[in-house]
C-alpha cells in the first residue's frame, strides 16, 4: 500500500512539472532547467511586420544587443516573462539593448495587438512568419528566447521560463556593463 502511495505521489509530481511549460504543439515542456546553447556564430537576420504595421528586420538593430522572444498569449510561462522584458527594455534601451517579441499568434493578430496594449508592452512585437521560423530553426517549446550580440550572432538560446536576472546578466556581459 505504501508503494502505491509513493508511486502516485511521483506521478502527480511529474504531471505538475510537465504542465508548467508551453509548446506550439501543446505538448508539455519541462522548463525547470532550460537548455542553453552558446556561441552559434551565425547570422539570423529576418524581416517581419510588427503588430502595429511597421516593417523591421534584425539588421535594423545591428550594433545593439537584442533579445528575441518566441511567445504567445495563451502560454503562462511566456506571460510570466513579459514583465521582466518590459523592465529590461526600460532599463537598458538607452545603453544599446532592444527587445523583440515574436508571437505565434494562435488566436490571430488582433488578440496579440490587444494583449500588447492591455499589458503595456514597451517593445516591438510581431507575428511569427515562415521566414522567421526558418531562420531560427525548430522551436521545441515556448517561450524560446534568443540573446543576440551586436554583430547579429546568437549568443545564447533559452527554452522555457527564465527570471529577469538570467537575461540581465547576458545583457550586461555583452554591453560590458
Amino acid at each position: 500500500m505504501k508503494k502505491r502511495g509513493w508511486l502516485l505521489t511521483v506521478l502527480i509530481t511529474m504531471s505538475v512539472g510537465m504542465g508548467i511549460g508551453c509548446s506550439k504543439k501543446e505538448k508539455s515542456v519541462e522548463t525547470s532547467k532550460p537548455k542553453v546553447d552558446s556561441a552559434y556564430n551565425q547570422r539570423y537576420n529576418f524581416s517581419v511586420k510588427t503588430v502595429d504595421g511597421k516593417n523591421i528586420s534584425l539588421e535594423d538593430f545591428k550594433g545593439k544587443v537584442v533579445i528575441v522572444d518566441m511567445w504567445d498569449t495563451w502560454c503562462p510561462p511566456c506571460r510570466m516573462e513579459i514583465p521582466h522584458f518590459i523592465e529590461l527594455q526600460r532599463q537598458y534601451q538607452s545603453k544599446g539593448f532592444e527587445m523583440i517579441g515574436i508571437a505565434f499568434g494562435r488566436y490571430g493578430l488582433q488578440a496579440v495587438q490587444q494583449f500588447v496594449v492591455d499589458n503595456n508592452i514597451n517593445y516591438v512585437n510581431a507575428i511569427a512568419t515562415d521566414d522567421v521560423m526558418s531562420r531560427f530553426g525548430e522551436i521545441d517549446g515556448i517561450p524560446t528566447t534568443f540573446v543576440i550580440d551586436q554583430n547579429g550572432n546568437i549568443y545564447k538560446k533559452y527554452i522555457g521560463y527564465n527570471g529577469k536576472t538570467v537575461f540581465e546578466n547576458d545583457i550586461k556581459k555583452l554591453l560590458n556593463l
